[in-house]
């Protein structure tokens, strides 16, 4: 039952679309990748509110599980994360670019990932306190340069946890040798107490990249980067809608925008709540399908806003109000759709979690 609506004191009606979240699949995840990474502990990256999946669903999950590293993009996301893991567990990845994002981070007593000499002057100037520091090692998006590490602004920081970013762990090219090298060498120039490198898919890399922490994001929501996470990881995310009208289709007439399907013979079809807005983008094209008791129930015509169309044909016991799962282990749905698996997750609409 849906708690009332404060304004009309009237519960609202149940939605038709929603989010299934296997809470075991995300702990026993969780426990996998710790398990896989070692002696390294596993922490867990929370970011874009879980990939798409909610934090206040997630967050506890995986702190029962035994996650004490938690990492998030924005200062923006802090404040949900502060009810739910004390502030020393959590770590803003973005850093602090301005001194009112300094003057928060130093008030919270969260960590920010320091990823330039502004950053390390800004937060010197702010607090004494601990940070991490990212070192680029070859992706060049954020972190200080190898060169950098010998600046006494970085030298004088109080360094939590040295990490880097692979930029292509999901390839197994050389590049992952080559960031190792240099991650290596920026250890010895720094004061860090703990060292980090592996995301889900370095996990995959073996023992040379565990260290002491890992920060596993994507294979904790039931994403595959890497072969080596194959058969161990569960599927977490189960979306679902239901149809909301059933009718039937005469020989020549069209479904949808641009008229793109049209009935070659009679045929019973039925108008599911999903759409694009949802995160069931339009890629998902005429390869796409909802299953109903597993069996498959192909789309008609093209995504809109807040509808799709199947074909009910074959499925003559599907009916108004029943629940259609979209196909989401996500390895299969990236094939299917040419999403990638992070895209899946975290295009995934409020809507869902309503």
């Amino acid at each position: 039952m849906h708690s009332p609506d404060v304004s009309t004191g009237i519960a609202p009606p149940l939605p038709t679309i929603r989010l299934d979240i296997d809470r075991e699949a995300l702990a026993a995840n969780w426990r996998t990748l710790d398990r896989l990474s070692g002696e390294a502990r596993a922490g867990a990256a929370v970011k874009a509110d879980c990939y798409g999946l909610g934090v206040e669903t997630c967050v506890p999950v995986l702190h029962d599980a035994g996650a004490r590293d938690f990492f998030v993009a924005h200062w923006s996301e802090v404040a949900p994360m502060l009810d739910l893991v004390p502030p020393e567990q959590l770590a803003v990845l973005h850093g602090v670019n301005t001194a009112e994002e300094a003057g928060y981070a130093k008030a919270t007593g969260v960590l920010p990932v320091i990823n330039s000499i502004h950053q390390a002057r800004l937060w010197g100037e702010t607090s004494s306190g601990p940070c991490h520091l990212m070192v680029d090692t070859g992706i060049h998006r954020l972190g200080v340069l190898p060169d950098d590490l010998a600046e006494d602004l970085i030298r004088n920081l109080d360094i939590t946890v040295l990490m880097t970013h692979l930029s292509s762990a999901e390839e197994k090219g050389p590049t992952n040798a080559d960031q190792l090298a240099l991650f290596k060498a920026a250890k010895e120039q720094t004061g860090a107490r703990e060292l980090s490198i592996a995301n889900s898919a370095g996990i995959g890399l073996g023992g040379d990249f565990s260290f002491d922490l890992t920060r596993p994001g994507l294979a904790l929501y039931g994403g595959t980067p890497s072969p080596e996470l194959e058969g161990c990881i569960r599927q977490v995310a189960f979306p679902r809608a239901s149809i909301i009208q059933v009718h039937h289709l005469k020989p020549g007439d069209t479904v949808g925008y641009s008229r793109e399907f049209t009935a070659q013979a009679a045929m019973r079809v039925g108008t599911v709540s999903l759409g694009y807005a949802d995160g069931f983008l339009r890629a998902w094209g005429k390869k796409g399908w909802l299953e109903h008791d597993g069996r498959h129930l192909p789309l008609l015509g093209k995504v809109s806003m807040d509808m799709v169309v199947v074909d009910l044909s074959h499925t003559p016991d599907a009916t108004l109000g029943d629940w259609l799962d979209l196909p989401y282990d996500l390895p299969t749905a990236s094939r299917t759709s040419g999403l990638s698996q992070y895209e899946l997750l975290t295009v995934l609409g409020q809507r869902m979690r309503s």
